[in-house]
């Protein structure tokens, strides 16, 4: 087979789809050849931008490097730069630094905002469709809470500290939430009343929210009005200005902040590339997503304008790009290896907002409706699904810590119960006491102190009846004195009368896996001068503060098993619970960890991803 060019032009959520599950079938395949080219060297997941926009997270929460995602498919090329035309004759692509030859062409570069001609928009609103665009609200948001907290005008105070978002769909709504919960830091920063920070919501119809039911909008728009939201329906903007909006009523609204997210258009780099388009600039494309008129070019995600019913093209929505990125990749695959081709088929499993970090709602499955906690943890997990979808445990672990450990405020569903901002440092003393327990333990049996059997003297203990059994009888020659005394590992009680047992004998299926490990007495003494060095290693690990969460995860697994074994007592129940206290970062507070954890991301990151970098221009 000659070689195959496949070039995939962004990398939003369709074209990452679309690349992924071509690299993945391909990934033994050196005849075929994958290029994805995007301006940027990472991918901004478009979903959460709102949570920068709004103070909520910071850049690199939603910002995922190219270089990382597709760190395992060798078969994939990156490169950063712009398109700027597309050659249908010669099939190239044409960038600003550079030219690419295909075979198969996906493009999935997305959408950018429509203002629909409003005037006044460009230049005095801001849109959300960035990383960039995020940012600048969030720092323009800042400055005007900082200027209008000491500006003595009452009018000009007001309309500083009078926010409005025009739009109320999925971006408009989650973008005004953010607003609720930035309102109270804010003002604390700022020294002013909370209640002067005024929110406010422009439609142009007659109701919100219209991609879900109207029971769960109705829910929403209680839930804003309870808030202090202010809603305007049926109230078009026609005119923007530095200082105030203008409503098709005549009304002027003074702000001098306002946020456009009331709709979408394709972008409009596309329109130099002469093939068809429909409303709002869409490239039409067929069932198979292949351009019209076109072979073997595809039009994928907010890009690609196909009527699944008529007059209902393909929502703009992230289920509908991952889906029909994965449309294009199938029908290329059938091309190249010559089977039939698919027909796209839409299946959007629900809808869910968030109103901030505590509150949402969300229509799942056709019937399921939900709402407040549930709704928003329904959304972290669909979030979640996404990194396992495109196999990036890096940065579903990385918006874990995001969502969860990292956050300020109290503003995530927990309500900060789970944050690492909290002072760990108090766990130190509990982390070095704990340590030493383990130490004390370990050199006890060691060392035989305090009268506890030592392994250097070749006694071995026997917690397990068949070990006991096997002896029974037997000669102190032959067994090598033998004394079931104390368990092969466990931890002793407080000296006095005998405590109660965890276990007085251990369960039977627990035997059976012990007597696979320790099926005699020689190995019985081996397995107990190993663990008596764990338990000396993890003490002494512990009071360093060295990997600090594992061995803490390590010591309920430890615990578990002494207890299993039949040779531990409640009194020392407190070993677990302890060692989940410390898993809360006291290792890096005042640690070893604090320089190995950091060392070790960072060689770890380096073998497995490679250095990240600003452009990436990979050649084959």
């Amino acid at each position: 087979m000659t070689l195959k060019n496949i070039v995939v032009v962004g990398a939003g959520f369709a074209g990452i789809a679309t690349t992924k599950k071509l690299a993945k079938r391909f990934k033994k395949n050196p005849e075929v050849k994958i290029t994805l080219i995007d301006r940027h060297s990472y991918q901004t997941y478009m979903t959460e931008l709102h949570e920068v926009a709004g103070g909520r997270v910071e850049e690199d929460a939603i910002k995922f490097d190219l270089q990382r995602l597709f760190c395992r498919l060798k078969n994939v090329d990156l490169v950063t730069d712009n398109v700027t035309q597309i050659d249908h004759n010669k099939r190239v692509v044409l960038t600003e630094n550079g030219s690419f030859p295909f075979d198969y062409l996906v493009l999935g570069m997305g959408g950018e905002p429509n203002d629909f001609g409003t005037p006044g928009v460009k230049e005095n609103a801001f849109t959300l469709w960035s990383l960039d665009d995020a940012l600048k609200i969030r720092t323009h948001i800042e400055e005007k809470v900082s200027l209008a907290a000491i500006e003595r005008d009452t009018a000009k105070r007001k309309a500083m500290l009078n926010f409005v978002v025009c739009g109320s769909g999925f971006t408009g709504i989650e973008m005004i939430g953010e607003l609720l919960d930035w309102k109270k830091r804010l003002a604390k920063n700022n020294k002013i009343d909370p209640s002067e920070i005024n929110l406010m919501v422009v439609e142009a119809a007659p109701t919100i929210l219209n991609m879900i039911t109207r029971k769960d909008a109705d829910k929403a728009e209680k839930y804003m009005a309870k808030k202090g939201i202010q809603l305007l329906k049926n109230s078009p903007i026609i005119a923007v200005e530095s200082d105030h909006i203008v409503l098709k009523s005549n009304e002027k609204i003074p702000t001098h902040t306002l946020i456009w997210t009331a709709g979408v258009k394709a972008n409009t780099d596309t329109e130099k590339f002469e093939m068809e388009a429909a409303r709002a600039g869409r490239l039409v494309a067929n069932e198979y997503m292949e351009a019209k008129g076109l072979e073997q070019v595809y039009v994928v995600g907010d890009l690609v304008y196909y009527e699944e019913f008529e007059d209902t093209p393909t929502p703009q929505i992230v289920q509908a790009a991952e889906q029909t990125g994965h449309t294009a990749a199938d029908n290329i695959i059938a091309s190249i290896e010559q089977t039939e081709k698919k027909v796209y088929s839409g299946k959007y499993q629900g809808f869910m907002v968030s109103i901030g970090a505590t509150y949402g709602v969300a229509h799942l499955g056709g019937f399921l409706h939900l709402s407040g906690f549930l709704a928003i943890l329904m959304k972290h997990l669909v979030n979640l699904y996404y990194f396992f979808g495109i196999r990036s445990g890096y940065y579903a672990t990385q918006y874990i810590f995001h969502e969860f450990f990292h956050i300020k405020d109290q503003r995530n569903i927990f309500r900060g119960h789970l944050s690492r901002y909290g002072n760990v440092l108090w766990s130190v003393p509990l982390r070095i006491f704990y340590g030493s327990m383990w130490l004390f333990e370990g050199i006890k049996k060691a060392f035989g102190l305090f009268g506890t059997d030592s392994w250097f003297g070749n006694k071995v203990a026997l917690p397990f009846s068949w070990l006991q059994d096997a002896t029974a009888g037997a000669s102190a020659a032959d067994t090598g004195a033998v004394e079931a005394a104390k368990p092969i590992f466990g931890l002793s009680y407080a000296y006095g009368e005998e405590p109660m047992m965890v276990f007085t004998k251990a369960p039977e299926w627990f035997e059976s896996i012990m007597k696979i490990m320790v099926p005699t007495p020689e190995i019985a003494l081996i397995f107990q001068k190993v663990m008596t060095l764990l338990e000396i290693a993890i003490g002494l690990a512990l009071i360093g503060g060295l990997f600090v969460w594992l061995l803490s995860a390590l010591t309920v697994v430890l615990v578990a098993s002494f207890s299993l074994s039949g040779m531990f007592y409640w009194v020392n129940i407190w070993f677990i619970f302890v060692a989940i206290a410390l898993m809360n970062g006291s290792g890096r507070a005042f640690g070893l960890d604090y320089y190995v954890i950091p060392w070790i991301q960072k060689i770890a990151g380096k073998w497995w991803y490679g250095t990240p970098t600003s452009l990436y221009n990979k050649k084959a």
